[in-house]
């Protein structure tokens, strides 16, 4: 199967410009994809584009990541109802050395068709605004530019010189990799096309040459909600801003209606196994079994084995049988992480020195229940846990009852938890 009959199937294809076929079936051709630098990680919606390149890479192209230490500077109107704030130098240059890192999990960057980083402030800081007018602004109209969509949506409100030409400044860093690296192939979001057949244009008027564009459709769920978004914002690849467990548990909770699709754009799955999958799903769709080999291939590309395993021991923790040697073996991240929504107290150490009693360490220590009488009860009732063991109420709680000499996890009935931690 080739490139563009891969990427069809997977739902990956938006747009192509005739004659792109025919170029990639002629010889191994240069393409890239461009990522601006607005934070230290990239996100799973960033994952899309770095799946355009691998599959790229595998088609036996050449990929190139355009990081952009310039066009960060000037921030892209797509998409955006009104302007981003600017990036200072400083944060901008921490925020592509941390993606640059990223990015290098994904491709091989030895071999034939080795993937390459490049970074347009390389050849934008030696160029002066009165030599980028002159010999830039002059092959593209303002009615070409106005044209777009990026322009139009914004022009009620209003966007500044700065967005207006940012169109421009991307235009020309497709003309100069055409020109410098034989790059003959811009690839994006649907979102991006404008501003790809910019470059296009100014390589045509500029450079009497030919390129092309290949964008993917933009992701979107069944129930309307922004895909890579949950209730805590950005599910982002970087492991300390988003945990193996909230990153694995975001992929095992996709709806029945977007994991067919899902599976196909963000894994390597061939097109007999995904089928099989959800051959197997249909017949038990409580086992979820898409949506966990979705999650399970995930994680490991973007982590790694032992941060599947981690994270599907937190998920089993919240959600099946577990004692407390579970508990201490999650890393603490990973243990903050599975319990960041339960309610919480903060208790002395030195209440634990001599033992405190169950009873009064549930109510008037922690508020975790409303009176001793609730927390005999409860007792009675056999349904309180301390680090996931059944206590009674002849239990005195001591240092060496916590978890990595930090925390106890209180719990009753089976999804009522409350954390607390000594200081």
């Amino acid at each position: 199967m080739d490139l563009i009959e891969e990427l069809k199937w997977r739902g990956m294809l938006h747009d192509i410009m005739p004659g792109l076929e025919e170029q990639l079936a002629k010889e191994s051709t240069s393409g890239y994809v461009g990522f601006d630098p607005t934070a230290d990680s990239l996100h799973i919606g960033n994952l899309v584009p770095v799946m355009l390149l691998l599959h790229w890479q595998r088609a036996g192209h050449k990929p190139v990541v355009l990081v952009g230490g310039a066009t960060g500077m000037v921030g892209d109107p797509s998409g955006k109802t009104k302007e981003r704030q600017l990036l200072d130098l400083n944060v901008m240059q921490h925020n592509l050395n941390s993606q640059k890192n990223q990015l290098r999990k994904f491709l091989q960057f030895d071999g034939v068709n080795a993937a390459r980083v490049v970074n347009n402030f390389d050849w934008f800081k030696d160029i002066n605004f009165l030599e980028f007018i002159r010999d830039v602004g002059k092959h593209i109209t303002v009615n070409y530019m106005m044209s777009k969509d990026s322009v139009k949506n914004r022009l009620e409100e209003g966007m500044s010189f700065t967005e207006f030409t940012y169109q421009l400044v991307q235009g020309y860093d497709f003309y100069h990799l055409w020109k410098h690296e034989d790059c003959k192939v811009q690839m994006g979001g649907s979102d991006q096309w404008g501003n790809i057949l910019t470059g296009t244009e100014l390589i045509r008027k500029k450079g009497s040459g030919h390129a092309f564009a290949l964008t993917a459709p933009l992701i979107t769920k069944a129930d309307g909600s922004k895909f890579g978004k949950s209730e805590g914002g950005n599910i982002w690849i970087d492991k300390k801003r988003t945990s193996a467990y909230k990153f694995y548990q975001y992929w095992l909770n996709i709806a029945d209606e977007d994991a067919g699709k899902f599976i196909r754009i963000f894994t390597l799955k061939s097109k007999e196994e995904i089928e099989s999958l959800e051959a197997s799903h249909a017949e038990n769709p409580r086992a979820r079994i898409v949506q966990t080999s979705l999650a399970e291939d995930v994680t490991v590309r973007v982590h790694s084995d032992k941060d599947l395993r981690t994270a599907v021991a937190a998920s089993g923790i919240l959600f099946g049988k577990s004692a407390k040697s579970d508990l201490e073996n999650l890393p603490e991240s990973e243990f903050l992480s599975v319990f960041e929504g339960v309610d919480k107290a903060t208790i002395s150490s030195k209440l634990l020195g001599s033992g405190v009693g169950l009873i009064d360490l549930l109510s008037e220590h922690t508020g975790f229940l409303s009176s001793k009488g609730e927390a005999r009860r409860a007792l009675k009732e056999n349904s309180i846990r301390l680090n996931k063991d059944l206590v009674d109420e002849n239990k005195s709680v001591e240092s060496s009852d916590l978890l990595n000499g930090k925390h106890l996890l209180l719990q009753r009935g089976k999804k009522n938890y409350f954390l607390v931690s000594v200081d």
